[in-house]
């Protein structure tokens, strides 16, 4: 089997929940992040394009159930363009390349678009359909911005908690202070300020029409553990996770272009990454915010290399608390991890977020003069994924 490349990625600036992209659909979020990511490879004709692999979260409303097939129609790619969307929720566009990979790999198509997108904004309310006509009784409209809804009454209490308490009860666990998770939600936006400032997304991220958004909408420039240290607990009563120190509600979409090594010419470009390993790993839902620590050990024993390789990683922020307790258990160096902020500043639009970390990852390898990288976000219900990027420029 062949290697798979990342030749390009791309994304839209991530809007505040009910913020500057409230305006705009999923499916044209989708669309713009897909024509964003091409723009960049001119020289490829999107009918070379073997799949369109899409990632999506809610897929409740106007994403329309498929809507990768939607993005490419939306796009203007040939209708001969195939397209899926996947759901492995807030993991969604990360295994959307994971699948990317596999399928490049397996030289069942030399160049596959990958992606996800979410509006958090526009997620509908939904109703049960009643299970005999004309009930007399009150329906609950349900929420499908986030978490747990429609839970089947088999389901263990003790796994169907809240995002929040499952990371409250990680904090008990790992004995997590608030002091550490403000220090590290501080970073976030200070470093993500500074990408901006320095000019490292520029190139990246690409605007939303109609929308005046030059840059992601959650990053406080100024941001301090002293400020955060004054919010209120957002879960418990004396808690640790705050709205500071924790990823909020996002709307927007990412891209990436994966192909085959032989695949070079007709794209155009010369590759910027390998696709060198892969995993996902499943724990007990409630501990979701662990599970990218074993997905990323297994994806580098599949890399057949270890932590001390590892240049840069992007851990998607989910929570602070569970960021540093997977930094705590893999035993990483902290400056190497999420240099260009993370997404409690930059923002968590669910299906998009995986992309993001990859493309992400992919730019500061090659700034950093670093061969290899970890990519790795936690899951709802108790997933992880990871995916270990080797810089070709640096091999």
């Amino acid at each position: 089997m062949g290697s798979a490349f990342v030749y390009a990625a791309a994304r839209t600036p991530f809007g505040r929940f009910n913020g500057a992209l409230a305006d705009v659909r999923p499916d044209d979020l989708a669309a713009t992040a897909l024509r964003g990511v091409l723009a960049k490879l001119p020289g490829l004709d999107p009918a070379e394009i073997g799949d369109v692999v899409w990632g999506n979260a809610n897929g409740a409303g106007e994403d329309n159930r498929n809507v990768g097939r939607m993005a490419v129609l939306l796009a203007g790619l040939p209708v001969t363009v195939p397209a899926t969307t996947v759901n492995r929720l807030c993991g969604s566009s990360l295994d959307a390349a994971v699948i990317g990979s596999r399928t490049v790999e397996s030289g069942d198509a030399d160049v596959v678009v990958t992606g996800g997108v979410e509006s958090m904004t526009r997620a509908p309310w939904v109703l049960p359909k009643p299970s005999r006509a004309f009930p007399a009784g009150d329906v609950t409209a349900v929420s499908t911005t986030l978490g747990w809804r429609l839970v089947n009454p088999r389901m263990p209490k003790e796994w169907t908690v809240s995002l929040g308490e499952a990371n409250e009860q990680l904090q008990e666990r790992f004995g997590i202070s608030r002091e550490r998770q403000d220090a590290f939600a501080a970073r976030s936006h200070v470093l993500a300020d500074a990408a901006w400032n320095d000019g490292f997304y520029d190139d990246m991220v690409v605007p939303v029409e109609g929308a005046a958004l030059t840059r992601d909408e959650g990053i406080r420039p100024g941001t301090t553990p002293e400020i955060l240290a004054g919010l209120k607990p957002a879960f418990r009563p004396g808690g640790t996770i705050t709205a500071g120190n924790a990823s909020p509600l996002n709307d927007g979409a990412s891209a990436v272009v994966l192909g085959s090594e032989a695949a070079a010419g007709r794209i155009g470009a010369d590759p910027i990454a390998r696709v060198a390993g892969r995993a996902a790993c499943a724990l007990e839902p409630q501990m979701f915010g662990y599970a990218p620590v074993e997905a990323a050990n297994q994806a580098l024993r599949r890399a057949g290399i270890g932590w001390d390789d590892v240049g840069a990683v992007e851990l998607n922020e989910a929570f602070a608390v569970q960021s540093l307790a997977c930094l705590d258990a893999w035993k990483v160096d902290p400056e190497i991890v999420n240099t260009r902020g993370g997404a409690i500043a930059i923002g968590h639009p669910l299906g998009a977020s995986g992309g993001r970390v990859l493309g992400t990852l992919a730019h500061v390898l090659r700034e950093r003069r670093r061969r290899w990288g970890v990519a790795a976000i936690c899951i709802g219900v108790g997933q992880g994924l990871a995916v270990v990027l080797e810089n070709v420029s640096a091999s």
